[in-house]
């Protein structure tokens, strides 16, 4: 009985209707992640001289593209979930019942974030240095999508805050009573990303991070987490070499933001006169 009560439970609803329409609780988390991240990338790009409203422009390629890279990834890294026989093939496009990549919406979103710096002449790298600490806040709004799911649980813990998940759960691990309590990895995930956002601005109050280091230090950050958090959850996914395809990809993260930031440091010792490309308004930036 004690053990039930030093746990955390499991909500009781997914969803709620208002009139004919369905909410999605996860949906919600999605949306408020959307609109925290480019509230935060907004203000941040303002700060360093950009026109106010144009992270918003931008965020208008990248986050459709980011959805639809995110959701591809996912299936492709979960196929025995999606087609198999007698499934319904249409849930593919169910993102509402959870499952948008993170490393698939990175590629497909900086695809659109490109195409929006092209639109509004400013810079990727000041755009992806302002969206660093604010994609990290994003994504633990997202992983709260995933509580309310009752996914992205890890291994069974006895520990005080171990998450109630029901036995009927399809990814339950077979074999195991009910009452079972398992690692809360959405948790794990929230408090790392938190942290990561607040290292990231503590880090440019100290270090002068433009030209793509910020996001650079995003990455790495977030591959380290993921690369770990990975290992311990339960649910299906596609391996190589035994590795879950996921950890292969935050591996990949980690490599990718070193390189990011010797290739910058080297192309770029000098400061970022502005956010906007040659032949754009020059600016004063904050240090």
């Amino acid at each position: 009985m004690n053990q039930i009560l030093a746990s955390i439970p499991s909500p009781d609803i997914s969803y709620f209707d208002v009139g004919p329409v369905r909410i999605h609780i996860y949906a919600l988390c999605i949306l408020t992640g959307i609109v925290l991240a480019t509230v935060i990338a907004n203000r941040r790009l303002t700060k360093r001289g950009a026109e106010s409203g144009v992270a918003i422009d931008i965020a208008l390629w990248a986050v459709p593209f980011g959805i639809i890279g995110g959701r591809i990834f996912h299936v492709l890294t979960h196929l025995g979930d999606y087609f198999y026989e007698g499934a319904d093939l249409m849930k593919v496009f169910y993102i509402w019942e959870g499952g948008n990549a993170i490393f698939g919406s990175l590629l497909g979103g900086a695809v659109g974030a490109w195409i929006g710096c092209k639109q509004t002449g400013i810079r990727f790298w000041s755009f992806a240095d302002a969206l660093a600490p604010a994609m990290l806040v994003a994504q633990a709004a997202g992983r709260l999508g995933n509580y309310f799911n009752h996914e992205l649980f890890g291994q069974p813990t006895t520990l005080p805050w171990g998450l109630e998940i029901e036995s009927t759960n399809p990814a339950f691990p077979a074999g195991l009573p009910e009452g079972t309590l398992f690692h809360p990895m959405f948790l794990y995930e929230i408090v790392w990303n938190l942290a990561g956002a607040a290292l990231i601005v503590v880090l440019e109050r100290k270090l002068y991070l433009r030209w793509g280091k910020a996001f650079g230090i995003y990455l790495i950050w977030y591959g380290i987490g993921r690369s770990v958090f990975e290992t311990y959850r339960l649910d299906s996914s596609e391996t190589f070499f035994s590795i879950r395809t996921n950890v292969w990809a935050a591996l990949l993260a980690i490599v990718v933001g070193i390189a990011i930031i010797m290739i910058q440091n080297r192309r770029h010792p000098g400061k970022e006169l502005s956010v906007y490309t040659e032949g754009g308004p020059t600016v004063k930036l904050d240090k």
